[in-house]
């Protein structure tokens, strides 16, 4: 099997130095395995993503050096794809809809108890207010919800290879750590026709990745995607989750960092060259 990469960034924003990074070791990881890099545009999140941030990252990538096959897939036209996937969980009697809010959730979360996640890689923990609602009960101000407990019985759950510098080695999905620091996931957003963990599961298996690069902030949700993988019945790629670039502080760049945005260094005459020395490629 061809060795078969991506980078997959969102048109919200300038991209940075950590998506340099990100995309640079990408590239050159395919470029050493003779295989293929491929870029995906994730713009599920239309009310934020913007033409002109979409051919900003064609216009930084090219003048980083770096190539991929046209044409570039794009979330916004694969509603269909998403919804048909959701589908197959429904049938399996694994979603609900959720008409609760950020205050809604925390206030049934309640005081928070020792011992007992609050938070995990979707955010709070859902307490499982809405779990009983059938799914003829949607609405448009509904998301839709997996449940975990469910989930978990249902499938054969699977391992998962990590060649990444910290978690390097093989892994095997917990369900009693699914349940109780994952919980129930979104699945569907409002008024977005996906959400991250399923669109990206989807987009990985349908461009046939066979090697996810991605950041370190990340690892914690393989475990929801290696489950929805097994779920579907799609191929589970070995996951790469690199070092985050960060500032003098420490902290996590963002897109809201123009200081560092590639577009910044490029109109102060820096080459691509003298990029990948600042991220230490």
């Amino acid at each position: 099997m061809t060795f078969t990469t991506r980078f997959a960034p969102s048109p919200t924003g300038p991209l940075h130095l950590g998506h340099a990074y990100s995309a640079l070791l990408a590239h050159d990881m395919a470029v050493a395995a003779n295989g293929n890099f491929l870029l995906r545009i994730e713009d599920i999140d239309q009310s934020r993503a913007r033409p002109a941030w979409e051919h900003q990252i064609y216009d930084d990538l090219r003048w980083l050096g770096l190539r991929w096959p046209d044409p570039v897939m794009r979330q916004s036209e694969r509603l269909q794809r998403y919804r048909a996937a959701l589908d197959q969980l429904t049938a399996l009697g694994l979603t609900y809809p959720c008409r609760c809010n950020r205050s809604d959730i925390e206030s049934a979360a309640g005081a928070p108890q020792e011992g007992v996640p609050q938070f995990g890689p979707d955010g709070r923990i859902y307490p499982g207010t809405c779990r009983s609602r059938p799914m003829s009960e949607t609405t448009e101000y509904d998301v839709i919800r997996l449940n975990m407990d469910k989930a978990v019985s249902c499938a054969i759950l699977r391992g998962f290879t990590e060649t990444g510098p910290l978690h390097s080695g093989s892994h095997q999905l917990d369900p009693e750590q699914l349940i109780r620091e994952v919980g129930d996931i979104i699945l569907i957003r409002r008024q977005m026709g996906s959400s991250y963990h399923l669109s990206v599961v989807i987009d990985d298996a349908d461009q046939k990745i066979t090697h996810v690069t991605r950041g370190l902030d990340l690892f914690e949700a393989t475990q929801i995607h290696v489950l929805l993988q097994a779920l579907l019945d799609l191929p589970t790629p070995i996951y790469h989750h690199h070092n985050l670039i960060r500032d003098s502080h420490g902290k996590r760049l963002a897109k809201r960092d123009d200081a560092r945005a590639i577009a910044k260094y490029r109109q102060d005459g820096l080459s691509p060259a003298d990029l990948r020395a600042l991220v230490g490629l």
